[in-house]
């Protein structure tokens, strides 16, 4: 007989700019091989803030069709206890502690047969498709496929809240193949920017350069490794970055920010043939001189999406402290607060990682 109640607390996407606190939202069903799980906290991702105010890779425009499925509840950087499994779940227990990859992968489509599952052909991400509702709820259920990693009950919240957003940028520099002779750029000293610094500082590269517009996030870049932090709006990145470089440029370009005018910002600043990773989601599209890539410079243009493969090692050096994580969680908020969480989670207030958290 199960404890879970039969209805709970959830935030609910109806369409763009209509999500709704629901006192009284259904409680997600448990089927044979489904896990469900209490929800300790759940990070506010910038997809989720982009998303509520409509952005179009989410709800879709004349270029691209629509990919969200509503009513849903968001949130992917969920974690929690499990409190109710199937008949046929043998490897977890009640009370364990766990967190699920975003995506649920289908396991049939060719990326997921040949071991990249995060590219998975239906693509259906925890906290965008009623199909899989999101963390920003009471109770989750995590589905057959889910992706699932044990957290250790030593972990503190502000801690296991960055599993999720620091498995991405784990994805991002290892698109990099960043040796101990590139100088590397990361553009963005926020939650992800700060993951990718951390973990960068493992690699020992020449020189490790972190921008933001910032200056307190550029103060914990170079607590968390950067040896250099500048903002753009106060020198001249670009120059700066030629004369370290003997007007070479760098090696690689991280851009971190969701923001038109750091990719034309590192198009300028990086090498010939040098390696330009993207990871972020943006709120409108950027428009640069194509010839650059090709024809000037000759770049290796790398995407970077969600966290694949990652969560065993951020969990494990998060634990240890090779990972820095101290001072990123810089907000908690109950659902009832929602709104405010989202609000800060533009960084317009200086925080970092925003959380919504459950008693």
């Amino acid at each position: 007989m199960s404890n879970v109640p039969k209805t709970m607390k959830a935030l609910v996407a109806y369409a763009k700019d209509d999500y709704r606190l629901e006192l009284n939202f259904p409680t997600p069903e448990c089927g044979p091989d489904d896990i469900i799980i209490q929800t300790e906290a759940c990070g506010v991702c910038a997809g989720d803030v982009k998303c509520n105010h409509g952005a179009a890779m989410f709800w879709g425009d004349e270029t691209q069709p629509s990919w969200v499925k509503p009513p849903f509840i968001p949130g992917h950087e969920f974690f929690g206890r499990v409190v109710e499994i199937g008949a046929n779940v043998k490897k977890y227990r009640l009370g364990d502690r766990i967190i699920a990859d975003q995506i649920v992968p289908c396991g049939e489509c060719r990326f997921c047969k040949d071991g990249h599952y995060w590219m998975c052909q239906p693509h259906n991400i925890f906290g965008f498709q009623n199909t899989n509702n999101g963390g920003m709820a009471e109770y989750v259920r995590l589905p057959k496929n889910a992706v699932i990693s044990r957290v250790p009950d030593s972990m503190p919240v502000e801690q296991a809240l960055l599993i999720e957003p620091y498995g991405c940028s784990k994805h991002a520099v290892d698109r990099a193949n960043i040796t101990n002779e590139d100088v590397v750029v990361i553009s963005g000293a926020g939650t992800l920017g700060l993951g990718m610094i951390s973990y960068i500082r493992m690699k020992n590269p020449r020189a490790l350069i972190a921008l933001d517009m910032i200056d307190s996030r550029l103060d914990k870049a170079t607590e968390f490794g950067a040896d250099f932090a500048w903002n753009p709006s106060k020198m001249d990145v670009v120059d700066a970055i030629m004369k370290m470089t003997d007007d070479y440029g760098c090696d690689v370009y991280i851009e971190a920010t969701g923001h038109p005018s750091s990719v034309s910002q590192g198009l300028s600043m990086i090498r010939k043939l040098g390696r330009f990773v993207e990871f972020s989601v943006f709120g409108a599209p950027a428009t640069v001189d194509w010839s650059i890539i090709g024809d000037r410079k000759e770049l290796d243009i790398l995407g970077s999406h969600l966290s694949p493969y990652a969560y065993p090692f951020i969990i494990e050096h998060i634990a240890k402290g090779t990972l820095k994580t101290d001072g990123v969680v810089t907000k908690m908020l109950p659902i009832e607060e929602w709104k405010k969480a989202f609000e800060y989670a533009t960084g317009k207030e200086g925080d970092l990682k925003v959380a919504i958290k459950f008693e």
